[in-house]
């Protein structure tokens, strides 16, 4: 299986939004765009990416969260219409998570807006066992030839300035049940997830932007014998490894899919996992280059 993984898309759009929606978090969250980030994330490169991929005609493909900016409606109608016309790959081939933007606030929790706008990708194959999460239903499970490609959702809505996620309790016991069942037991298992769940960083910053209860997922996956847990959050590219009880499974991250940045491995593009035999094979990023509007080949780096 042939697996293309992008992340952090960011996409932006304030088009009929009246100045009191902005009495909130989102008010730090525009600031940061009119003075940090308008300038380095750019909705062309997302559009570039989804096209090369439906071109490329992967098995699958893997949207690790923070599709929106500011959770808006009018941001999701954007991130709609790309799936639909840019990406044009049939539902039942993507797995989508949510990040810390796409919950941005308790008010798009609330209304279970990201559910409401791409309820199609959201669609499970075991849908027994997941739990009421993060205005959805997760994990979202993806049967596909020996491999089960699992979405678990970690956004929790914050105070300004704060990012941490955490999975919570009733989906870690959801996951253990979808671990344990004969259709998902038997494969290898693909989870994509938008924090990072393996990560060196300080208490603080573990805090504000981690995943709070990592070493309760870390718990569940070091029992698995091969896979895949693939993220988002950081803005780079990283490869490290968790080792399980019977080997190693390959932890990495995608970087943001809008970036504009003069290093290979925070420039926008998407990841490439080619699985075999259960295991990956080969793990590539195809970064974007905007003067030619083409990518080109680059190795994922791997860190301790």
């Amino acid at each position: 299986m042939k697996i293309a993984h992008f992340s952090d898309l960011h996409l932006l759009s304030l088009a009929g939004v009246p100045r009191r929606r902005f009495l909130n978090k989102r008010m730090t969250g525009w600031a940061n765009l009119r003075f940090k980030r308008s300038a380095i994330h750019r909705a062309s490169y997302v559009r570039a990416i989804a096209r090369d991929i439906r071109a490329a005609g992967f098995d699958h493909v893997v949207i690790t969260g923070d599709l929106t900016n500011l959770a808006l409606a009018s941001e999701f109608n954007l991130v709609r219409d790309l799936l639909e016309r840019e990406l044009g790959v049939d539902p039942a081939q993507v797995s989508l998570v949510p990040g810390n933007h796409d919950l941005y606030t308790r008010g798009s929790l609330a209304t279970r807006r990201f559910e409401r706008y791409l309820g199609p990708w959201l669609a499970s194959d075991l849908p027994s066992l997941s739990a009421d999460v993060a205005g959805a239903r997760f994990p979202v499970v993806k049967i596909r030839s020996g491999v089960a490609i699992i979405a678990l959702s970690s956004p929790v809505p914050r105070p300004p300035f704060g990012a941490a996620g955490e999975v919570g309790c009733d989906q870690l016991q959801a996951l253990a049940r979808i671990l344990a069942h004969p259709e998902v037991a038997g494969r290898a298992v693909v989870l994509a997830v938008h924090h990072p769940v393996v990560e060196p960083a300080s208490s603080l910053h573990h805090y504000i932007e981690g995943l709070r209860d990592a070493p309760a997922l870390l718990a569940l996956l070091r029992t698995l014998p091969r896979g895949l847990v693939v993220h988002g959050h950081l803005h780079r590219r990283v490869q490290r490894a968790i080792t399980t009880s019977t080997g190693v499974l390959d932890h990495v991250g995608a970087t943001s899919a809008s970036l504009h940045h003069d290093s290979p491995d925070r420039m926008a593009g998407y990841n490439v996992y080619d699985l075999g035999e259960g295991a990956t094979a080969k793990i590539d990023a195809r970064v974007y280059d905007p003067g030619t509007d083409s990518f080109r080949i680059h190795v994922v780096p791997q860190h301790a």
